[in-house]
């Protein structure tokens, strides 16, 4: 069957569809990863997009389940140059994603890259056009939109209730190996949802303010949550996490052109002037208000990547320290924090 992605700006990738039938809404965004394809389709940062994959073939090692980091795919479909296997095209079917293949998926990213992330509408079969244009534009842009309460928990859980230290996640849109990787690094880990109170999560060992999707902006009742429990205990903030704890100490956000989202990314950490080759998926940045307290920063246009403020109690890093599916380098960051908070 044909498909076809059309963006907000009028133009048109037409392609195969191997999917699910049907049409789907969302930004239009690309990640360079060459591999971890059902980590990104089941990622809830990419809620409410559609996802170019920039390596030219996808589906290359079949799927596993333990590979996805959450209940369901949150991406609205995916756009591959060439899906491989029967068991990446089954996977799709059964999750309801709609995908496309045979796509020129590198005059798709040039296309992105020039004219910044936009709305859009991934389609299997015929649809008229200019009909379809215009449910396009009738969506909201990803610029004001508050996507956590849509993937947060709805109730608080326990993953582990073993551990050198209490751990609390606020969820936002928290990554299956998040959590996992703070059980391996000796945590006992609860998960709350995005509108937890400072004071349920305030006598925990630790607090981790997780990734998530959507722009930080509207999110207010979060960052005033962040600010009131900044200070009372140790906080890690991670991705979203991260721009939440810069808004609450009155920096500001903004949205990036086309974003950060692959498993290539140089990150410098100032103080050792290593660079780390980092996981990262965000589409809006930390604008720094002064110099004091950033860590690290992007290799790529010197945007924010981490935090620290010791009187606060809180860092915070805008890759990922879980590192999943890799690079691996910024584990240390994770487990280090972990292994400094007092039990």
């Amino acid at each position: 069957m044909t498909g076809m992605l059309l963006l907000e700006d009028g133009t048109t990738f037409a392609g195969e569809s191997v999917g699910a039938a049907g049409r789907a809404f969302g930004e239009a965004v690309f990640t360079t990863s060459m591999s971890g394809y059902q980590e990104v389709a089941t990622d809830p940062s990419f809620e409410a997009q559609i996802v170019c994959f920039t390596a030219p073939m996808i589906g290359n090692y079949g799927t596993d389940p333990d590979r996805c980091e959450s209940r369901r795919a949150h991406a609205r479909g995916v756009v591959m140059r060439e899906a491989r296997g029967p068991a990446w095209l089954a996977w799709l079917r059964e999750n309801g994603l709609l995908a496309l293949t045979g796509v020129d998926t590198r005059s798709l990213v040039l296309h992105l890259r020039e004219r910044g992330a936009m709305r859009a509408a991934i389609v299997a079969g015929e649809y008229a056009e200019d009909a379809l244009l215009e449910e396009i534009r009738a969506h909201p842009e990803m610029s004001g939109t508050a996507l956590a309460r849509n993937v947060s928990t709805r109730e608080p859980y326990t993953y582990t209730a073993r551990g050198r230290a209490r751990v609390a996640v606020v969820d936002y849109g928290c990554k299956r190996s998040i959590v996992r990787r703070l059980a391996a690094a000796g945590s006992a880990v609860d998960v709350f949802p995005h509108d937890v109170d400072a004071g349920t999560v305030a006598g925990y060992d630790g607090v981790l303010l997780s990734p998530g999707p959507g722009d930080p902006a509207p999110l207010e009742d979060e960052v005033a949550m962040v600010r009131e429990l900044l200070g009372r205990t140790d906080v890690l903030g991670v991705c979203l996490g991260h721009q939440l704890i810069a808004r609450a100490i009155g920096w500001t956000t903004y949205k990036l052109p086309f974003g950060h989202r692959g498993a290539n990314h140089p990150v410098l950490e100032h103080r050792s002037r290593r660079v780390l080759v980092t996981s990262q998926n965000h589409g809006f940045a930390v604008a720094a208000a002064d110099d004091d307290g950033v860590t690290h920063a992007s290799l790529y246009d010197g945007t924010v990547e981490g935090l620290a403020l010791p009187a606060l109690r809180a860092r915070s890093t805008q890759f990922h320290p879980e590192a999943s599916p890799g690079p691996h380098d910024a584990q240390l960051v994770l487990e280090g924090w972990v292994a400094g908070l007092a039990p």
